[in-house]
């Protein structure tokens, strides 16, 4: 029986990839159909025909990127009149010709049961049946049977926990892989939620945080398509590194138009990747620097104490105070921007100069009509002495000027702050020259919440935008007839295509050039390392307040990390009165870390006084925590063990504190191949700090010094809880002296 249901289902899954390879074809065929379309020199034309290849282009990449595992479940329910009735479960959905439905889409409603269903509630399932394939082929199958009809003794062998302890005991590669096929009914639930409002997912290493975010953006985006698809959806990860390690899981589930960044790469033309000394980030990420970029911008406006004579064109005109304090005061009205405002500024201020300037000529018995008017303003704004003048008075500033004249001009920072001690002045001191880091990113972006774009016809443009967009759409409806595509894409996303090819990008590219974007939704991993002012930059980008925040509270090592979400979450939803704007989710089951491991760890953790979320592993693990005292035998010995898969021991972290990882590659490089630092993750064996190990998982880990690492900083006891709970199989411990408080009992 069971070769024969095997046999059965090898058919049904080769007849998908079958229509999965026709529907490449297809598509190629279709790309290659526009793109030798004729259709002048016309732009809009060029641009339809444009955004229909991207059409056909995006679909042949989401139909290669999901080619292996294309289908992973099957639920059976109750028959109907013509017998049982089955739906397979895969990455994307697929249909026959006839446009019958063969493979779900497993963001589908329909495809919930396949990850909720239970004994008890089987949400109208009677057995649930994992597919396990190797390629291309089915190698084997599973069975979780909640109607006891459906057993006898010719019943295939109820498992059930094969597949997800299967996926759980792989071998890492360094990059992260899907779970569409093993998520759990909490995972599940989390991510089918609602997209409004900010849900906090809140579990301990292990829990499956990152996969459930990706997973949930993932769904997001197939749900709701419509309002998703043009606003887009940025993932915030903690690093370069964690981008790496996630960017192929949102393609191989059928979707590329995500927008990744790190903490660091969140300004526009600015990618920082240097961390600031722990005291320097505690400053910078304080509020208190919101307040001083507002002083700084409101200081560069500055009236003259004296009154000055201009030379125009052999004139002279007096600039009295007053003349610059009435534009000023006229601007700053506006409400709008320092650099938006500065443009009504230099106008009134341009103003008033020509009345005197006119009157002083018409004193002098000169003839001025309005043609005359309009030429003497004219040489008055190109005037040298008006020009520095008006820009001494109120001078147009970029967020990077600004930024680094506050770090650079010690006396200018004393003025600005008068209430800081010396000694948090100093801590902000650098050259002008030196890059920014990654706590300058929200600096920058608050500094240019202020200043606002100097765009003269800003409001005009908006109008032209505007007017564009209505005749684009118009353009579409008329183009998806032509093209025989009615009911297949909506107008709406095709004239999204127009202005991406106009605009030569993509709207992710577009989005992530423009700080102005506003996401649809922002999905936030490491949230608990997160400053004040880096949320407030995250506020800014989502005005909806849309988000996703998946973080651990008892991992929180940055020097800016708060103890509770709601001191983490104020600076996003506001003070306590706001806190039902957001909602809290527990993962309670740790599916990475084997039970011994995460046991020490937690016992670590609970005696330095974290708040650790208890989780229960699936699994104990095969190995017990081993305790030695020099780090190339620590290696030498993990190399030398096998997990079962033919003596291949997999990925190994060595983690160590920062100013040790040098020597420790240095020392393993004499007989490893060791890969150093987060931008080596394809190597087998790598160095890492606790801080570029944060969110990643390796078959086995070598933590040097655990003692070292709780010393190293105020919050250390939470990065070697971070350090302790990476491996998947293996942990070894490098200790010379004590281990810290907790793990006491391993050297025994």
């Amino acid at each position: 029986m069971v070769s024969t249901e095997l046999d059965r289902e090898r058919d049904y899954v080769g007849m998908l990839y079958r229509r999965l390879d026709e529907l490449q074809v297809e598509a190629q065929d279709e790309l290659a159909r526009v793109r030798i379309l004729n259709v002048g020199d016309h732009d809009q034309s060029r641009s339809e025909r444009d955004s229909f290849a991207q059409l056909y282009e995006d679909r042949i990449l989401q139909l290669r990127e999901v080619g292996e595992r294309l289908a992973f479940g099957r639920l059976e329910l109750e028959p109907d009149g013509d017998g049982p009735v089955r739906r397979y479960i895969g990455r994307i959905g697929l249909r026959d010709r006839d446009l019958q439905p063969i493979l779900l889409d497993w963001r589908v409603p329909q495809a919930s049961a396949f990850y909720q269903a239970t004994a008890r509630t089987p949400m109208g399932a009677r057995a649930r049946r994992h597919l396990i394939t190797k390629g291309r082929e089915l190698v084997r199958i599973e069975d979780e049977v909640f109607d006891p009809d459906l057993l006898d003794e010719s019943s295939t062998t109820v498992q059930g926990e094969a597949a997800l302890l299967a996926a759980l005991t792989a071998q890492r590669t360094g990059r992260m892989t899907d779970i569409v096929a093993t998520i759990q009914a909490e995972q599940d639930r989390i991510i089918r939620s609602d997209l409004a409002g900010v849900l906090v997912v809140q579990g301990g290493p292990g829990t499956g945080k990152t996969a459930v975010a990706l997973h949930r953006a993932a769904y997001l985006l197939y749900s709701h398509r419509d309002r998703l698809g043009s606003s887009g959806v940025l993932i915030v990860g903690p690093s370069r590194s964690f981008l790496h390690y996630i960017e192929a899981v949102l393609p191989s589930l059928g979707e590329s138009g995500v927008v990744l960044s790190s903490l660091g790469g969140l300004f526009p033309g600015v990618e920082a990747t240097e961390e600031d000394a722990p005291a320097v980030a505690a400053i910078k990420g304080s509020t208190r620097m919101a307040e001083l970029i507002k002083r700084a911008v409101a200081d560069r406006q500055r009236v003259p104490a004296e009154t000055q004579t201009l030379d125009v064109n052999g004139d002279r005109i007096v600039l009295e105070p007053a003349l610059i304090q009435s534009a000023m005061s006229k601007a700053r009205a506006s409400g709008k921007p320092y650099n938006l405002a500065r443009v009504d500024f230099v106008a009134s201020a341009l103003a008033a100069l020509t009345r005197i300037y006119v009157d002083q000529l018409r004193a002098k018995r000169a003839v001025i009509d309005d043609s005359d008017i309009a030429v003497l303003r004219e040489d008055l704004r190109t005037a040298h002495d008006v020009k520095v003048a008006l820009n001494t008075a109120w001078l147009p500033l970029t967020p990077q000027k600004l930024v680094q004249d506050i770090f650079a001009r010690p006396e200018w920072l004393a003025h600005l702050a008068p209430e800081w001690s010396d000694a948090e002045r100093a801590l902000l001191r650098r050259d002008r020259d030196a890059a920014f880091t990654v706590s300058d990113v929200p600096l920058l972006d608050e500094a240019a919440e202020l200043l606002g774009e100097f765009e003269l016809n800003q409001d005009a443009d908006k109008r032209a935008r505007k007017a564009q967009r209505k005749r684009d759409v118009e353009n579409a409806k008329a183009a998806i007839a032509n093209f025989g595509l009615k009911g297949y894409v909506s107008a709406e996303s095709v004239a999204d295509g127009f202005a991406d090819a106009f605009a030569g990008s993509t709207t992710a590219e577009r989005a992530a050039a423009d700080r102005t974007w506003g996401y649809g939704h922002i999905v936030v991993d490491e949230a608990q390392e997160l400053s004040p002012m880096q949320w407030r930059l995250l506020r800014r980008r989502s005005p909806s307040k849309s988000f996703t925040i998946v973080g651990d509270i008892a991992q929180a090592a940055s020097p800016t990390a708060s103890e509770t979400w709601e001191h983490a979450l104020a600076a996003l939803v506001g003070g306590s009165q706001e806190s039902e704007r957001w909602r809290l989710e527990e993962l309670t089951v740790n599916y990475r870390t084997p039970g011994r491991i995460a046991e020490a760890a937690q016992s670590m953790a609970i005696a330095h006084g974290l708040p650790v979320t208890v989780a229960t592993s699936v699994r104990e693990g095969d190995y017990p925590i081993d305790v030695m005292t020099d780090v190339v035998a620590a290696v030498r010995r993990d190399r030398e063990r096998s997990d079962g898969n033919g003596g291949d021991a997999g990925t190994l972290a060595v983690i160590a504190v920062p100013s040790r990882v040098a020597a420790v590659h240095s020392a393993l490089s004499a007989e490893f191949t060791v890969g150093l630092g987060a931008e080596s993750l394809t190597t087998e064996i790598n160095v890492l700090s606790p801080r570029d190990a944060k969110g990643l998982e390796f078959d086995s880990v070598v933590v040097v010094d655990p003692a070292a690492i709780v010393a190293a900083s105020e919050r250390g006891a939470a990065a070697l809880f971070v350090s302790m709970t990476r491996p998947t199989q293996r942990l070894i411990l490098v200790a010379e002296g004590a281990l810290p408080k907790g793990l006491e009992n391993l050297g025994d």
